[in-house]
């Protein structure tokens, strides 16, 4: 099936095939790529369809929101949510338990939004399904969705709609089971004066809290409504029903089925539900501390922000530089820097463009330089790998293999062979003598995000959206062992000098060192307070530098066993996605989202040069062997040899 998105159309369903209605003759395809299927919803300013990518092999699900603001009185008022929706979910960035934001645009006079297809009922069809929630039911709601408000509240979001229809319970993934939280339609950002001022009314009514009616929504607002999902969920009552106006109380209890619920969450739920704000828990944190009186688990606990204070006036910073301090061996915390301006390079650059190599169809996701000297590897969203001759910037051959985005890619230390991830789960192996697919690495459950060849080139190790490392014997052609232990993706891996030791960067916040002898996790570096999207070693092992979402690297030294906090680099906010150091460990490349590579001098920890490099993120950066050349790949589909 494929539905017509004209909302005029008298008769919308059409073949799967077809590219045009065969009623009006609107456009099926929006973007060249997404196709509704069907509609599942009428929202207050629009339609909801379930729809498919079609260009991506799998085909795979998603959701289209249509913007239809002739169906509202106040059309002005309409768009702005509409386009708020958009902002608040590029702006959560891609937590598990909200919708990603696949894309944002203007068709045939109507606004669209695609946004990741979550599988499973809501909770008002789970309740439908299997009847009244128990306590320990209730307790799991609190416990899965506590941290996501914590997430929102810290990036000064309030949703303002929590109800079951808004609560799916995804289902058929790796997180089954997960409640994902949806509909950021009505989600306003908190000022920086953080003084509720009188706003339009949005939520449901049966949810929203008192202060809320009077457009006076916090942080508090949330944890409501979210108390009165789980009354409703333990009654199958109206809300309205639950609340005595004559007495002026809840009567929630009066009316559980056979379910009574324990003393201490009876009492939590009360503090949620107090009318007053000042009686009221002001954030998820302490509703969880209540939760948890013996102490919070650690696997809620690693994902827990706190919301954020106002941020100080603006004022030019320097980087941070400072001693070694003397923290506990095992997890080393340090405070994030409050948002800033870019810290002012103190030299012109030195490197010049020497080539600009174009070709790809798509984005540069991995560059690599053969340790031999003589060729250059990029990697692509369009699914290839180009090689490319050095000294002329010509490019060689293309390898051609995979069915999914090209993640990573890493040269062997003979350079006769490249491995290269790919969202498609599997790893290619290519004989790069031959310069043809030499055999494929399986076993990951979700897409590779990092691959990397251990100095001695016996092992390769890789990182993926399955929350593990894969360890390759590559004398065999097949898995070693696996390296369980990050709680979110693992976006970097990167191997010590002497092969011995990996290190790893998550979407959890951490890095985690690994002892490959005795394969096992023997430290955690828990001070990102962010993704961690890069890790790299300097050439002789004693310095390790990571990279956060936040624009935070952090130098960390091997005394004594451990690896100790040595200093922090901070130029901006802007996310890095990669970073390495120079073959002889004096300097570190880090790339940007703004496509600035940066150019810092370890030792002293300061801001050596900047250079606009790209129009878009830099998603990779290299050093060739000899230090002599430099290659960053961007979004802009181009990639750049650097020279001094």
């Amino acid at each position: 099936m494929s539905y017509c998105l004209n909302p005029q159309c008298p008769q919308p369903q059409n073949t799967p095939e077809a590219k045009f209605c065969l009623t009006c003759g609107v456009k099926l395809l929006l973007r060249e790529r997404y196709r509704a299927v069907q509609v599942i919803g009428h929202g207050g300013f629009g339609k909801t369809f379930l729809a498919v990518d079609e260009d991506k092999p799998s085909r795979p699900p998603c959701v289209i929101k249509q913007f239809l603001p002739q169906m509202q009185g106040n059309s002005q008022k309409a768009i702005e949510l509409f386009h708020r929706e958009a902002e608040r979910l590029d702006e959560l960035g891609k937590h598990p338990q909200i919708p990603e934001l696949l894309a944002h645009f203007a068709q045939d006079n109507h606004q669209y939004l695609v946004q990741e297809f979550i599988n499973g009922p809501n909770l008002e069809e789970e309740l439908l399904r299997q009847g009244v929630f128990k306590e320990t039911q209730i307790r799991q709601v609190l416990n899965d969705l506590l941290p996501v408000l914590q997430f929102i509240h810290h990036h000064r979001v309030i949703h303002r709609d929590i109800k079951p229809a808004n609560i799916i319970l995804r289902e058929n993934s790796q997180r089954q089971g997960q409640l994902v939280l949806v509909d950021f339609g009505a989600a306003k950002v908190v000022t920086d004066s953080q003084v509720p001022l009188m706003g339009t009314v949005i939520g449901s009514p049966e949810y929203v809290a008192p202060e809320q009616t009077r457009g006076q929504a916090i942080y508090a607002s949330d944890i409501y409504s979210l108390g009165v999902t789980c009354i409703y969920l333990m009654t199958h009552i109206s809300p309205f029903d639950l609340y005595d106006i004559h007495e002026d109380r809840w009567i929630w209890r009066d009316y559980l089925k056979n379910h009574p619920v324990t003393p201490e969450l009876g009492k939590i739920l009360d503090k949620m539900l107090a009318v007053l704000p000042s009686q009221r828990y002001d954030s998820a944190l302490k509703v969880l501390k209540d939760l948890h009186p013996g102490g919070i688990p650690a696997a809620i606990a690693r994902h827990l922000q706190s919301p954020p204070l106002p941020p100080p006036p603006p004022t030019l910073r320097t980087p941070i530089s400072s001693p070694p301090q003397t923290l506990p061996p095992r997890t080393i915390q340090q405070p994030t820097p409050p948002q800033q301006q870019r810290v002012q390079p103190l030299r012109s650059p030195s490197w010049r463009c020497v080539h600009t190599l174009t070709g790809h169809r798509s984005a540069i996701t991995g560059v690599a330089f053969s340790p031999d000297g003589e060729t250059l590897a990029s990697g692509s969203q369009d699914q290839t790998i180009e090689i490319w001759r050095l000294e002329s910037g010509k490019r060689w051959y293309t390898l051609v293999g995979h069915s999914n985005w090209i993640t990573t890619i890493a040269f062997s230390p003979d350079s006769k062979t490249l491995a290269s991830g790919s969202r498609d789960q599997t790893i290619e192996i290519w004989d790069m003598t031959k310069g043809k697919r030499w055999y494929t690495l399986t076993g990951h459950q979700d897409g590779v995000e990092a691959v990397a060849f251990s100095p001695n080139g016996l092992f390769l190790a890789s990182g993926s959206r399955d929350k593990t490392i894969e360890i390759w014997n590559m004398t065999k052609g097949k898995r070693a062992f696996t390296l369980t232990g990050h709680q979110d993706r693992v976006y970097s891996v990167a191997f010590s000098s002497d092969s011995q030791f990996l290190a790893s960067g998550s979407r959890d916040q951490t890095v985690k060192i690994w002892d490959l002898n005795l394969a096992k996790e023997i430290q955690t570096l828990n001070s990102h307070g962010n993704w961690v999207r890069s890790v790299t070693f300097s050439s002789t092992g004693e310095l390790l530098a990571s990279a956060s979402r936040n624009g935070m690297i952090k130098i960390w030294q091997h005394e004594q066993e451990q690896w100790r906090f040595l200093r922090t680099l901070r130029a901006d906010d802007q996310e890095i996605f990669n970073l390495v150091f120079s073959p002889d460990g004096k300097f570190l490349m880090s790339g940007d989202t703004k496509g600035i590579l940066d150019i810092w001098d370890v030792q002293k920890g300061i801001l050596l040069e900047t250079i606009k490099a790209h129009d878009s993120d830099i998603f990779t950066v290299a050093f060739s062997p000899d230090g002599q050349w430099l290659a960053t790949g961007s979004y802009d589909r181009t990639i750049k040899l650097w020279k001094q």
